[in-house]
């Protein structure tokens, strides 16, 4: 199982990060590999809600439908797919740090990140999606130092 697990400090506290990072529509926002993100419902957002989505990795895109399985505010956030082409599970951990907070987002792709492209692509895909990762969550501090009550 590919993982991917990368961690970013956010001059915020872990609260505001929280609000931000777990609402699906801010996603294409911070995150370059998805495209569309929106929840399925109104009601609040919490262990069972849902969320479709577009993502494109590496030229290639596929649709996702996950499903809220941690829901911990201000700490804790997971999610995990229940419809696409790619298993996966999504998990932020959010720690409170001088000045701010830390998260750690990491990403656990059970048919291999390579999945859409075949299995001897994981090792290539999963750098190159590691890096995505990395500079999302640069994009997301950015974006949430610059306008906190986004």
């Amino acid at each position: 199982m590919p993982v991917i697990e990368e961690s970013v400090f956010i001059a915020c506290p872990p609260q505001e990060v929280f609000d931000f990072v777990v609402k699906p529509e801010n996603l294409p926002i911070w995150d370059s590999s998805i495209i569309t993100a929106a929840q399925v419902g109104e009601e609040p957002i919490g262990v069972g809600t849902r969320a479709d989505g577009t993502s494109k990795i590496m030229g290639r895109h596929f649709d996702w439908t996950v499903i809220v399985k941690d829901y911990d505010p201000p700490l804790r956030y997971s999610s995990h797919s229940v419809g696409g082409s790619m298993e996966f599970t999504v998990t932020n951990v959010l720690e409170p740090a001088e000045g701010g907070t830390t998260l750690t987002y990491r990403i656990d792709a059970a048919t291999g990140l390579g999945g859409v492209f075949g299995r001897l692509a994981d090792p290539f895909v999963a750098r190159a999606q590691g890096r995505t990762v990395r500079a999302n969550l640069e994009t997301l501090a950015e974006l949430l130092a610059d306008h906190p009550d986004s």
